[in-house]
């Protein structure tokens, strides 16, 4: 199970330090878990600032609330029973992060993106520095890996799920709690629990493209890396045509917080066409990772420098993209570790020159 008490004489005497004040003894003691608990927060939230929020809250609720921890169950399992109720306690008050798809059907390529939509949450990528996969092990109980778990097209199907069906498959399935630790972290009964999960499931199942399960399967690093190379090329030779054939013929592009997005090859290739004939050239791409996917972070030229544009997500199935997803905020770039502006000619920008 996932949330054995594994606790022993050293965290005890953590605890006992930290209960006295000791800030550090705290730190020793929740550290190890603080990445993975921005992990599941991003899950159920599908913002990495609200998660990063909710895990800063979480640690401040622990800390608050040290002298009520028993010790019955893990400091594990405690940290993430308050940290799943503390953004069950933030969906309440806030809608579900989303993508364009999810709001209006494909655009015409030929006509203008729609104005962004400013008044809508939407879905953020996760960066690679981020995220640390952890090993499910051979527990049968874990329906989805941890690679799986983060990528952008499970993470855009969680959203989907009421709040507390969210947390019990994520709970259940990605962290491989059983009924009766789900129902303690929840306040809830295992048969609540058990309802639940079967109803996430059938939605989530609804909601994920056909080939979802099997994709982070289906190909190497290495060639999804010669796959970035060749699209990186193509970018900076503004070849249309060598950058459509990189694509699956039923490939979807979108560009939140535009609620424009685009279905199909075809499609695609027009709206780059239009891109390309205006600001398209100005441009410039380096390769990053969100989601355990393979990205883009895009810089656009102005004057002598290259200031932060929007991040492209790359989802990769059988040797070719399946869908481009550009997250237009260049607020993200703090959290990828990538710097907001950059001389134009510096190294960082590939082909920049």
């Amino acid at each position: 199970m996932a949330f054995v008490n594994t606790t022993q004489d050293p965290v005890a005497e953590l605890l006992a330090a930290a209960r006295a004040g000791d800030g550090d003894a705290f730190d020793a003691l929740t550290g190890p878990y603080v990445r993975e608990l921005r992990a599941h927060c991003y899950r159920m939230l599908g913002g990495v600032h609200d998660a990063e929020d909710v895990v800063q809250e979480t640690l401040l609720r622990a800390w608050r609330r040290l002298d009520g921890f028993q010790g019955r169950a893990s400091v594990r399992a405690w940290l993430y029973k308050i940290a799943t109720n503390a953004c069950l306690d933030l969906l309440d008050s806030r809608a579900r992060r989303v993508l364009p798809s999810a709001l209006v059907p494909p655009s015409d390529p030929s006509a203008e993106p729609a104005p962004p939509m400013t008044d809508v949450a939407w879905l953020q990528p996760y960066p690679v520095v981020l995220w640390e996969p952890v090993d499910a092990g051979a527990d049968p109980a874990v329906g989805y890996d941890r690679r799986e778990a983060i990528e952008l097209a499970f993470v855009a199907a969680v959203q989907y799920l009421p709040a507390r069906q969210r947390a019990t498959l994520l709970l259940c399935d990605v962290l491989g709690c059983s009924a009766k630790e789900t129902a303690r972290v929840l306040e809830t009964s295992t048969a609540s629990v058990t309802s639940a999960l079967q109803r996430a499931r059938a939605t989530l199942a609804a909601k994920l493209p056909p080939d979802a399960r099997d994709r982070h399967m289906a190909a190497s690093s290495a060639d999804e890396a010669a796959l970035v190379a060749r699209y990186l090329r193509a970018w900076h030779a503004a070849d249309i045509d060598a950058l459509v054939a990189l694509m699956r013929a039923d490939v979807d592009m979108a560009m939140p917080p535009t609620p424009s997005w685009y279905h199909g090859r075809d499609n695609v290739g027009v709206y780059l066409a239009r891109l390309f004939a205006g600001d398209g050239g100005r441009l410039r791409l380096v390769e990053t990772r969100a989601n355990a996917q393979p990205a883009l972070a895009v810089y656009a030229r102005d004057g002598s420098e290259h200031h932060a544009f929007a991040v492209k997500v790359l989802t990769v199935h059988g040797g070719l993209i399946t869908q481009i997803t550009g997250f237009v905020d260049p607020d993200l770039f703090a959290w990828f570790g990538l710097p907001a502006r950059v001389v134009a000619g510096q190294s960082l920008i590939q082909g920049a020159c």
